[in-house]
């Protein structure tokens, strides 16, 4: 609804790609930065972009990766309206006055070590050991993370997001996760019924 705007940004696609994020900072005017959280979404499936550039043709399937999906918009900014129109997921956002983005625990994202993942499938808090390898490269990548987040194209068994923190760094190292990898759930040995953990999100 007009009025409940928090900010407007003169960047359809650097909009686009913070809503796959999450959260993120906007800077203003006076280079003055907020912090924004993800609040809602609108109900809708997510259509990666990348996905219909493939299809039209536009990239290569072992190209698509945040930078070639930038690369691609800078060098055709009238189609790029159309082709984030063919996504009609839309993420609402909250103001996060603390400055550090926030999981779907409520809780402030640690980079390098919070996943996001499926809660129908992994249970939001679980400590999760993960195998993989960094983000467009061969060198391995094996710690402990926490399951503190979600997010609307994270869905599957063996299906984790990486935050990476924030920054020109973090960004690159965020869009070119495409990584395959393995996952264990680590949980005490007293429980005798791991599906209770989360049952009540099936």
């Amino acid at each position: 609804m007009a009025g409940n705007e928090l900010l407007w940004v003169d960047d359809a696609l650097a909009a686009f790609f913070l809503q796959i994020q999450g959260s993120g900072q906007i800077v203003l005017p006076d280079g003055e930065t907020v912090m924004v959280g993800y609040a809602d979404q609108n109900g809708y499936p997510y259509q990666a972009i990348g996905h219909v550039l493939v299809a039209q043709g536009a990239l290569r399937a072992d190209s698509v990766n945040m930078a070639s999906i930038m690369a691609w918009a800078r060098a055709h900014p009238a189609q790029v309206p159309d082709v984030l129109a063919q996504n009609p997921s839309y993420v609402f956002f909250c103001l996060l006055p603390g400055g550090q983005p926030l999981g779907a625990m409520g809780l402030p994202l640690t980079a390098g070590y919070s996943i996001a993942i499926d809660p129908r499938v992994l249970p939001l808090g679980a400590p999760v050991w993960l195998e993989t390898t960094e983000p467009g490269s061969s060198k391995p990548l094996q710690r402990l993370m926490l399951a503190q987040d979600t997010g609307g194209a994270i869905h599957g068994n063996v299906r984790a997001d990486v935050f990476w923190g924030m920054g020109d760094q973090a960004a690159s190292l965020a869009g070119n996760m495409q990584q395959s990898g393995r996952l264990w759930v680590l949980l005490p040995k007293t429980i005798s019924d791991p599906d209770s953990l989360w049952q009540d999100v099936h």
